[in-house]
C-alpha cells in the first residue's frame, strides 16, 4: 500500500493524484516516492471520467434524537462553510435502507459519503470508492478498506462508569442497553460487562426498545417492579438515562443520587437541566465535526493506521448529581 509505505493516509494519497487537490510537498513527495517504488500508476483515464459535483452526502438516521441532530447541525454548517454541498439521507438503520441511501449518492454523484448510522454492504462500498468517492465510516466497527473511520473510545468511557458507581458504595450494579444494537452501544454495554467480570462483579442487564425516553421509563417500570433492582445504573444513551430517572422517581418514589445513582452517555442539552442533573460522558462533537470536515475538504489530515485510517476520540465525563459522591 502506497500509504503505509509513505507514512500518510489514504485520502493524503487520493489528494496527490487529485489535480487541484491541497497537499503539502513534503507529503506529495513521500508519496510519489512510494508510489514509484511500488509500481503504482493512476488509472487517470478513470478520474476523467468523473468531475468533481463537490456534493458531500450524510447518511443519517434517528434524526430526531438530540444527539444526532447536534452532529449533523455541526457536519452540515461546517461542510457549507467550506464550500461544500450537503445531501442529508434521512434512513432507517437496518442494512437495506441504508444501502438504498448509498446508491442515491452514486446517482448524485456524490465526492464523499458520510455514514452516521446503519452497516452499509461490503460490495456497494467498493462501488463508491471504485467511483472516485471518499467514504468516512462515523461509530461504526465495519473496518471496511479504503474507507475513513472515526470512532469513539467507548471502552474507557464503560471502565469509568463502573468506577463512578462502584465508588458511590452501589452493591447491585446494572447496565441499560437497547434493542438497536448499533456498534457503538454494543461496545459501551461489552466493555462495561467485562470491567464488572474483571472485578468480579455481576451485573443486572436491563434492555430497552429503542434508544427513547420513552424506552428508559418503561425499563425502570420493569426493573424495579422486581425483587432486589439495582442501586446504580449505567445507561448507554441520556434519554434512556432520563427516561429511567423519571420512571423510578415518580413510579417508585426513589431518590436520585441517594437511592440510585444513574450514569448516562452524550451529554445532550436535557441532561444539564436541572430537573436531571445527569452524571455522563460527553461524545466531544466538535472535534470530530472538525477531524470530518477535514478529511473531506482537502486539509491534511495525520495518518492513522497502516490497515486503515482511522480517529478515536474519547467521550469526556461531566460530573454531576444523579451519582453520589465518595462516600470517604
Amino acid at each position: 500500500m502506497v500509504a503505509e509505505r509513505a507514512g500518510v493516509s489514504r485520502s493524503a494519497v487520493s489528494r496527490t493524484f487529485t489535480d487541484g487537490a491541497s497537499v503539502s510537498h513534503e507529503t506529495r513527495r513521500k508519496v510519489i516516492e512510494a508510489a514509484e517504488a511500488l509500481g503504482y500508476h493512476v488509472n487517470h483515464l478513470a478520474r476523467q471520467l468523473r468531475e468533481r459535483s463537490n456534493i458531500v452526502c450524510l447518511i443519517v438516521s434517528d434524526l430526531t434524537t438530540p444527539v444526532r441532530a447536534a452532529m449533523v447541525d455541526r457536519l452540515t454548517r461546517k461542510l457549507q462553510a467550506a464550500g461544500k454541498i450537503t445531501v442529508v439521507l434521512n434512513t432507517e438503520s437496518d442494512e437495506a435502507s441504508v444501502n438504498h441511501a448509498l446508491k442515491l449518492t452514486l446517482h448524485y454523484r456524490a465526492d464523499a459519503t458520510v455514514v452516521l448510522s446503519g452497516t452499509p454492504s461490503t460490495g456497494l462500498v467498493k462501488t463508491a470508492l471504485a467511483n472516485g468517492q471518499q467514504v468516512v465510516l462515523i461509530n461504526r466497527d465495519d473496518g471496511l478498506e479504503g474507507c475513513e473511520n472515526v470512532s469513539l473510545d467507548n471502552a474507557t468511557a464503560a471502565r469509568e462508569a463502573l468506577f463512578l458507581l462502584r465508588r458511590a458504595g452501589c452493591l447491585r450494579v446494572g447496565i441499560l442497553v437497547s434493542a438497536a444494537r448499533t456498534p457503538s452501544l454494543v461496545e459501551r454495554e461489552q466493555r462495561f460487562l467485562e470491567a464488572a467480570s474483571n472485578a468480579g462483579l455481576s451485573v443486572i442487564s436491563v434492555e430497552a426498545e429503542t434508544t427513547t425516553y420513552r424506552a428508559g421509563l418503561g425499563a425502570a417500570k420493569r426493573v424495579f417492579a422486581r425483587s432486589e433492582p439495582p442501586d446504580g445504573v449505567f445507561c448507554v444513551t441520556d434519554l434512556l438515562a432520563l427516561g429511567f430517572m423519571d420512571g423510578a422517581r415518580s413510579e417508585f418514589g426513589l431518590r436520585v443520587p441517594d437511592d440510585l445513582c444513574v450514569i448516562g452517555f452524550d451529554n445532550i442539552e436535557q441532561a444539564s437541566w436541572e430537573a436531571y442533573r445527569l452524571t455522563t460522558f460527553e461524545q466531544p462533537l466538535e472535534k470530530i465535526a472538525n477531524h470530518v470536515v477535514s478529511l473531506l475538504t482537502d486539509v491534511e489530515a495525520p495518518a492513522q493506521t497502516p490497515d486503515r485510517d482511522e480517529a478515536v476520540f474519547e467521550p469526556v465525563a461531566v460530573w454531576r448529581r444523579s451519582v453520589r459522591p465518595h462516600p470517604g
